[in-house]
């Protein structure tokens, strides 16, 4: 294994080229057998159902090197049936359990030398992608499938020193998803419709852009990157909406909640109760958690006039809730603490 040089403290999210991709093909009924590749360049026709109707779909999920030297994928199960629930909306083959979880595990040991060693708060990240490929004209479901593993070696999402407070606004007149529509899946298209107006949170100087249910826009939904969570007493409150994406690190720090005493409330979530909230919390893989201390609130995002700020009670700092989920997240991660609800896998 060649070692690379990097310097593993100022890791941000962003791309880096790495030694291998892990890729499979299904053609014909059946997948290939995974092959490892130094050809980071996919080779399939322009006509490919990806390029014209976004048949696609991806994961996220992480490999942490522990502070007892053991490598750790965290909860690949999970992301292995998240994209089996994608791939059948999108009336697409996907990969196995057991194929998804190798294939991933071929990555992480094909790219070691780019693994962060422990006690720099970094970690690998991996992306598996599903991309129709077959050449069509019509608009229909992909019959050939390409499933890739990737990663690359990664830090805090926004560059930010983790768990630093940022502030959001709140999207009024632009959804992240639609009524009955795909919101709940993890496809590339849904993606590639906020963009817009997240780039015209982030150029106004937000972190996070907040998008409310797009049926009534009278409910939060989640933030454009992620989940939205709050702390309010003694209870974790997050939404429960058809057009959320189900995230695993939002449904592991809810059984961290509960192991600590903290009441789960899975329900509706009016914007107006922003103002009751003692801690706000966007939550994902690539951050766990970006504590919010600040909502704005506007007739359009376009609009220079604020109608109303929600200061969230604990500021600048990372709520103490929040920062004891975060903690026994990243304990079970890096071997610090007891993996009792068995989310780890070892490689």
């Amino acid at each position: 294994m060649a070692e690379v040089n990097l310097d593993w403290t100022s890791l941000s999210f962003k791309y880096r080229k790495t030694d291998a991709i892990i890729v499979s093909r299904y053609k014909d009924g059946q997948w290939s057998k995974p092959e490892i590749s130094k050809d980071f360049d996919f080779h399939f026709s322009a006509f490919a159902g990806i390029f014209h109707y976004a048949n696609a779909s991806f994961e996220g999920l992480k490999a942490f090197h522990g502070i007892d030297g053991k490598i750790r994928l965290f909860r690949p199960d999970e992301n292995a049936k998240r994209l089996a629930r994608s791939g059948k909306r999108l009336g697409m083959a996907y990969p196995s359990e057991e194929m998804f979880i190798e294939m991933c595990c071929m990555c992480v040991r094909e790219n070691l030398a780019y693994l962060p060693p422990y006690g720099f708060g970094s970690s690998m990240y991996l992306r598996p992608v599903l991309l129709g490929v077959n050449p069509q004209l019509g608009i229909a479901s992909s019959t050939e499938v390409l499933f890739c593993v990737m990663c690359a070696p990664v830090g805090t999402y926004s560059g930010a020193k983790i768990l630093t407070p940022g502030t959001a606004v709140i999207s009024r007149n632009y959804d992240r998803a639609a009524p009955n529509g795909t919101g709940s899946y993890k496809l590339a298209a849904n993606y590639a419709t906020s963009l817009y107006p997240y780039n015209m949170a982030h150029n106004q100087g937000y972190r996070e852009l907040l998008f409310l249910d797009p049926a009534t826009k009278t409910k939060i939904d989640e933030f454009g990157s992620s989940n939205f969570l709050a702390i309010k007493g003694n209870s974790y409150v997050t939404p429960l909406s058809d057009s959320v994406l189900p995230s695993i690190t939002n449904k592991s720090l809810q059984a961290v909640a509960e192991d600590f005493g903290y009441t789960v409330e899975k329900r509706a979530v009016p914007v107006e109760e922003l103002a009751e909230f003692d801690e706000v919390n966007a939550c994902g893989t690539a951050v766990v958690i970006t504590p919010i201390c600040s909502v704005d609130d506007k007739l359009t995002l376009e609009s220079t006039e604020i109608v109303k700020t929600y200061k969230i009670p604990s500021g600048d700092e990372c709520g103490k809730a929040s920062r004891k989920f975060y903690d026994r997240i990243r304990g079970i991660q890096d071997g610090l603490e007891e993996d009792t609800h068995n989310w780890c896998l070892v490689l």
